[in-house]
């Protein structure tokens, strides 16, 4: 296998820093940049002493001088606490930012991967959602910043494509799960498994009949080197996620039996523009990437669950107060 250069943005998040393991793992030099907005230097504690990984610490806003063969573009807040917390940074890093990283491509002729998301397609009228679909999305409401920034993201990709030939790939990345999830990030894993570990009530906006598909990190990973080491020609977008739907409540039902918690589950009004259904066709990846996911909604939360528990055991700050807090 030929070593590479590989630039891994948002490397110190919780896929960037798999990815960056994994890369590592396959004999390549890899660049990670991150300026720990949400990222943690705790993610790559076992990658450090590694002499063909490199640590960038910056802000993808500011311009980028980095030597490369291939570049994932994972820098953006990814959870909703997050990306609304300074809504403003987060259509910067998803505009101003893809663009100094698509200039940092051009520069290289480097082939470089966009990490998009399944909130491109809003809250769908399709279901479940192909990549032909082209979404039901609110361009002025709370979660625009992210929704409409990687959708513009998508554009810039492709008109780089277009005008100056660069070779990319666009991945649409639906909800993943796994260890190294930041448990004050908002997203449904990560808060009911604390939930459920510290004993506190389950939270659970409208009915729970809302509905999402989760992938578990490792097979999410395998993806989007998948689609890296696809055809020239293949650009995407394509769908990567599991296509086994549950509603939130099913999902909160089955933490709580892995987890043997004696949690209740409590019922708040929606948040303003939540997807209603959320679910992969994932026919095109399994077409041209051979891929799909392997592991189970089960298995997986297992293993998350098991990180957790270690994470809450070494904590000082093990109180529940702590831990949830946004």
């Amino acid at each position: 296998m030929q070593r590479k250069r590989i630039l891994v943005t948002g490397g110190a998040g919780f896929l960037g820093s798999h990815l960056c393991e994994r890369l590592l793992k396959e004999g390549h030099t890899v660049t990670c940049v991150d300026n720990f907005f949400t990222g943690s230097r705790d993610n790559l504690l076992l990658l450090r002493d590694d002499s063909s990984f490199h640590l960038l610490e910056q802000d993808i806003c500011k311009e980028l001088d980095v030597d490369v063969d291939e570049i994932y573009n994972l820098a953006c807040p990814a959870s909703p606490i997050h990306y609304q917390r300074d809504p403003v940074r987060t259509i910067k890093t998803n505009v101003h930012g893809t663009i100094n990283v698509l200039e940092v491509a051009l520069k290289n002729q480097a082939r470089i991967l966009q990490a998009s998301t399944s909130e491109v397609y809003g809250d769908p009228h399709e279901h479940p959602q192909k990549e032909s679909y082209w979404g039901h999305v609110n361009p002025i409401g709370i979660r625009s910043c992210y929704d409409e920034g990687k959708r513009c993201a998508e554009t810039l990709f492709f008109d780089f494509h277009r005008q100056f030939g660069l070779p990319i790939k666009i991945a649409r990345i639906f909800n993943t799960y796994g260890p190294r999830m930041y448990p004050l990030d908002g997203r449904v894993v990560s808060n009911f498994i604390v939930q459920a570990l510290t004993q506190m009530p389950l939270t659970i906006y409208g009915q729970g009949e809302q509905t999402r598909s989760f992938c578990y990190y490792e097979d999410l990973i395998e993806g989007l080197i998948a689609l890296m080491n696809s055809s020239a020609e293949f650009t995407g977008p394509v769908n990567l996620g599991n296509p086994v739907e549950f509603t939130i409540r099913e999902l909160a039902e089955l933490i709580l039996e892995l987890t043997g918690s004696t949690s209740r589950l409590v019922f708040h009004p929606l948040p303003s523009d939540d997807p209603q259904q959320r679910k992969p066709d994932i026919t095109l990846a399994q077409r041209s990437l051979l891929w799909q996911p392997k592991t189970s909604l089960r298995e997986g939360l297992q293993k998350t669950i098991a990180f957790f528990e270690e994470l809450l055991i070494f904590r000082r700050d093990k109180q529940p107060q702590k831990l949830l807090r946004s």
